[in-house]
């Protein structure tokens, strides 16, 4: 089996999110994509993000109808400050999958702050590291050995942020066609990023 391990905060997961999941399971021929929501990411050390639930709550009602699309609380269960080397080993362990059956979908954007990750020379060893490219991503900014060890996703780019979206939500500007009906329902039930 050939998965690829999609990890983020999802705050909200959007329709971006969707489109390169879609399409990297589509052109990688992955048998599922699993969602790996943050519990606690250590790049938002100090930031207001929405509970782990509401999150849940977008995440299942977003992908309950996509078939290769599952979500995995490996690191709500695990608890602490959500390590990708962690998730990575304990998923590799627990489902005994072999690196080359196993992905980890990345942004390029997160792709610049790769080696200030914990232990990134022990991710690209564990699992093979596939990048989604985001608009104005430069390769000149990445250091040579985290090149010689990922792979880029064939894939279009897609122009929708999360942050983004919670900027115009506080504007009081529309998210519409920016997030699937369901997100949008959830964030307004909860009055998320107000």
């Amino acid at each position: 089996m050939k998965i690829c391990l999609f990890g983020g905060t999802f705050d909200p997961l959007h329709l971006g999110h969707l489109l390169i999941a879609q399409t990297v399971c589509e052109v990688e021929n992955f048998d599922k994509v699993v969602f790996v929501p943050a519990l606690n990411p250590p790049h938002k050390n100090g930031k207001i993000i929405s509970s782990i639930e509401n999150r849940m709550e977008m995440l299942e009602s977003a992908i309950a109808d996509n078939p290769k699309f599952e979500i995995s609380n490996i690191e709500i269960q695990r608890g602490g400050t959500s390590y990708s080397i962690d998730t990575v080993t304990q998923f590799k362990s627990e489902y005994n999958i072999s690196r080359q059956n196993l992905f980890f979908l990345i942004g390029s954007d997160t792709l610049k702050n790769f080696d200030k990750w914990k232990q990134p020379k022990d991710i690209v060893k564990e699992v093979m590291v596939l990048v989604a490219v985001r608009p104005g991503f430069k390769l000149s900014s990445i250091p040579t050995w985290i090149l010689h060890n990922i792979q880029f996703a064939n894939i279009p780019r897609f122009e929708i942020s999360s942050t983004n979206i919670r900027k115009r939500w506080k504007e009081n500007k529309t998210i519409r066609y920016m997030v699937p009906l369901a997100v949008w329902e959830i964030i307004n039930k909860y009055n998320l990023y107000s």
